[in-house]
């Protein structure tokens, strides 16, 4: 395929992250702009945002139809890189997303049913009214490439730093912890040919250990040892977590099939396994856990893209996510189809893209570790979002 054939072909690629998954396994959000290694210019830098609108509720709640409202909350995805190119064999980009979160609303119905499964197992009741939690990743990530045959072999390697900030409010109180930064890192490799917009790249990203500290404050008067004496409303109490942010594994493949046509791929593994439970303690109550029992997520997508002019492309795909629930919540299978667009405008290119994703049914048991009984079927969630990218 000759170069004139395909220019402008290797922009389509990027738009595939754009129209990639709306609604992720697990607490998946964001990923590291690290594609800009890849492409032309001294200095390049882009910036947008993603924001996904997930209607997540539950059908029945305790064996009775349910009345609440979706439990999940809309959220925005932020990303920011900017590649410097020190040489024509090395390159680094500094990174900033939101690798992870997650947030919802609990009705009262469903604090109902939490409150009636405590009272049975002999437990203070003590409902979930709302839980979340929120990532930033600060991150650098370098590139050295060689000739290699007709193409060019790329080692990559970065290392980055994430926060985490945890908070529950329940019956009983209010729960916030949080770990100002724990260091990760990211390696890989990949081969790409752009004469015929062939890249392969394989990319992982390690495990983040959480070691958070807090506060908890009481919403009621807590008793004390001392008869007829209780601790007043809103004592700070404090508090420690720990668990674990998963580690990943994505292979990537891209590939000129026709003048003007690109096809794509991913193949991710998410160690979502390693998430079994979020463990914290509150000094003078005791300890606690968050239940999630999850599995490893796989999330698989394909995609073709079309140069339409020198300053227009456009892309689709299709991805599928397997769900990481094994009962004690309810994270099913996502199917999603986007969409994208790249279109050159002022001294850079603006990059739109949407996705409509198809949340499958599922359900959560107390026996296999939920806060109550509870079935979902098939719902939908929608992102739409965009970016722009200048170079020199």
């Amino acid at each position: 395929m000759s170069q004139v054939a395909t220019k402008g072909i290797l922009a389509l690629a990027i738009v595939a992250g754009l129209a990639g998954t709306a609604f992720a396994g697990g607490f998946s959000r964001g990923d590291a702009d690290t594609d800009l290694i890849y492409e032309d210019g001294a200095f390049n830098m882009r910036t947008g945002v993603l924001y996904v609108v997930p209607h997540r509720g539950f059908d029945t709640i305790g064996g009775a139809a349910a009345t609440d409202s979706d439990y999940t909350n809309n959220y925005g995805i932020p990303s920011f890189g900017a590649k410097l190119r020190v040489s024509d064999r090395f390159s680094c980009v500094g990174s900033y997303t939101q690798p992870f979160g997650a947030s919802s609303d609990y009705g009262p119905q469903s604090q109902m049913a939490d409150i009636m499964v405590d009272i049975a197992s002999g437990r203070t009741p003590n409902a979930v009214k709302s839980a979340g939690f929120e990532t930033n990743e600060y991150g650098a990530t370098c590139g050295v490439n060689m000739e290699a045959g007709s193409g060019k072999a790329w080692l990559l390697g970065g290392v980055f730093v994430q926060d985490f900030d945890y908070t529950e409010v329940k019956t009983l109180g209010t729960l916030n912890l949080r770990d100002k930064g724990a260091a990760g890192y990211r390696i890989g490799a990949a081969y790409e040919i752009p004469e015929y917009a062939l890249r392969a790249e394989l990319m992982y990203r390690s495990q983040i250990d959480i070691d958070a500290e807090g506060t908890f404050r009481n919403a009621v008067p807590l008793p004390t040892p001392i008869p007829g004496v209780f601790v007043p409303v809103g004592t700070p109490f404090a508090s420690t977590g720990s668990g674990a942010l998963p580690q990943s594994v994505e292979l990537s493949l891209q590939s000129g099939i026709a003048p003007g046509w690109l096809a794509y791929g991913s193949v991710k593994w998410t160690d979502w396994s390693v998430l079994q439970t979020l463990d914290y303690t509150i000094t003078g109550i005791g300890p606690n856990t968050k239940d999630f029992f999850w599995r490893d997520g796989w999330t698989v997508q394909g995609g073709i893209g079309h140069a339409f002019t020198d300053d227009i492309s456009g892309t689709v795909s299709l991805t599928w996510d397997r769900g990481v629930g094994t009962g004690a919540d309810i994270m099913t299978d996502t199917w999603t189809v986007g969409a994208g667009t790249q279109i050159k405008a002022g001294p850079g290119a603006l990059r739109l893209g949407g996705a409509v994703s198809y949340l499958t049914s599922g359900s959560q048991s107390v026996s296999d570790g939920a806060s109550f009984d509870a079935t979902a079927g098939g719902d939908w969630a929608y992102a739409f979002g965009g970016s722009y990218t200048i170079k020199f």
